[in-house]
């Protein structure tokens, strides 16, 4: 015997279907207003988002911090879906992640500068260094560039026209005093300070080890209109979102600067 299913019965199941099939695969849309994740490493970026959070809660915004200790993660949870959004990385850095891993994701707006750093405990002046002195230097991509444009700002060494941004130490032309370059983590070179005669330090390590850029560097990249900002990241498609607009205005509101220039003393400075 056979069964009629009734034609509204079968128009029920496909549409219930269909709604399930489509909530399933979405993978895109705006950001909320209400409630984000926002990955950060450990630190200043850290810090400074913990204070736009308190901003954005007055407004009903919930901000969730998703902290790192590794500089690749949080590119990869951005990406995939596990984060709304990511602050804590120099345009530089971000382009090469995109370009070898294929995110899509993309900066929208400035956050912080971290200028780079010269510490030594052996001499007080970069023209007291003698020939076949060691330097330490950072071993990313990112940061190599950096250190080696603060050495030739300060007349150590000279790079090949063009290779300020993206050089190492093959574009060195000129090396008078024969200095040692020791390519290191940039994490680790702190630790390795009594070492080498001098080492280029990243401001975020630099802090971590108790050292201030003002207090305790013999020299040091600028600290108004640096050339490395660092950027609030999201994927493409959120880019012109609306809560990406607020949180630009509370990150660059006058409370979040007067609250970076107290805490940090120029170990970190404002973008914008």
């Amino acid at each position: 015997m056979k069964r009629h299913v009734k034609p509204v019965f079968i128009g029920l199941i496909l549409i219930l279907i269909f709604a399930l099939s489509a909530c399933g695969s979405s993978t895109s849309g705006s950001l909320s207003t209400k409630e984000l994740t926002i990955g950060v490493t450990g630190g200043p970026h850290e810090q400074i988002m913990e204070q736009v959070a308190k901003l954005a809660k007055k407004d009903g915004l919930t901000i969730h911090l998703k902290v790192f200790n590794d500089y690749n993660q949080p590119n990869t949870a951005l990406d995939g879906g596990d984060l709304d959004a990511s602050s804590y990385e120099t345009l530089p850095f971000l382009k090469a992640q995109v370009k070898d891993r294929g995110y899509k994701i993309t900066d929208v707006f400035k956050t912080v500068a971290l200028p780079m750093g010269i510490y030594s405990n052996k001499i007080k002046n970069l023209k007291d260094l003698k020939k076949g002195d060691k330097i330490a230097i950072p071993n990313d991509p990112s940061s190599q560039p950096r250190s080696l444009t603060l050495l030739e700002k300060t007349g150590v060494i000279k790079m090949k026209p063009g290779t300020q941004r993206s050089g190492s130490t093959r574009d060195i032309v000129s090396n008078p005093k024969k200095i040692q370059f020791v390519a290191m983590d940039p994490a680790q070179i702190t630790s390795h300070l009594d070492e080498v005669t001098a080492a280029a330090i990243n401001s975020n390590f630099a802090m971590g080890a108790g050292l201030t850029i003002l207090d305790d560097s013999i020299d040091h990249e600028s600290l108004t209109h640096n050339r490395y900002p660092n950027y609030f990241v999201v994927r493409n498609e959120n880019k012109n979102d609306e809560v990406v607009k607020q949180i630009k205005k509370y990150y660059h509101s006058d409370e979040i600067k007067a609250y970076i220039k107290k805490t940090f003393k120029g170990s970190v400075v404002p973008s914008w």
